[in-house]
């Protein structure tokens, strides 16, 4: 259990999306999802907020050499910080941290900073691989701003990481967007 290990509650979910050989599901008490844009980013993501009430799932990954670089980059918009409730299956206490985006640093998504439908995608299709159809549903529910604006990009993503998704995960995110009221 020598660390760091990060909480990934998003697209790290999607294993295909990073290259972390050490990773494990787990959930973390004390935050839910929300869509969010910050300065310097053209299109709103995911950032964990405070909730002492939930826990969401996600993925627990060790950092690979202790070396935090490769994924501060990938994280530039969010703050790291030590996390506390991670329950998992690896036994001991490692250290671990989550990224979020403080509250002063993030606002809703508009129109001119949406949701990418690709960025959706790739969160849902690592859900389903992770935890089954009831992660996807515990997702949907753990996670606030669904009525942002989402951009349909599919047919020309936008999101770095997108992946190609079968007939099945396609229609499974749209079934639960439309259950959310959300049609790109």
């Amino acid at each position: 259990m020598d660390g760091p290990w990060f909480f990934g509650y998003g697209s790290l979910v999607n294993r295909a999306t990073h290259t972390y050989a050490e990773a494990h599901p787990a959930s973390i008490s004390g935050w839910r999802r929300a869509w969010r844009h910050v300065e310097g980013r053209e299109v709103a993501f995911l950032t964990a907020v405070p909730a002492p009430e939930d826990q969401i799932d996600g993925l627990m990954a060790r950092v690979p050499g202790g070396d935090w670089s490769a994924l501060d980059m990938r994280e530039h918009a969010y703050a790291r910080v030590m996390a506390t409730g991670v329950a998992h299956a690896l036994g001991g206490q490692p250290e671990i941290h989550i990224y979020h985006a403080p509250d002063d640093m993030h606002r809703p998504a508009t129109t001119m900073r949406p949701v990418l439908l690709s960025y959706i995608d790739v969160v849902v299709q690592g859900f389903l691989r992770e935890f089954g159809e009831g992660g996807v549903q515990r997702f949907f529910d753990t996670t606030d701003g669904w009525d942002a604006p989402v951009l349909n990009d599919r047919d020309a993503p936008r999101y770095p990481r997108h992946q190609c998704l079968t007939d099945e995960e396609t229609a499974l995110v749209d079934r639960h967007l439309a259950l959310k009221g959300v049609n790109p």
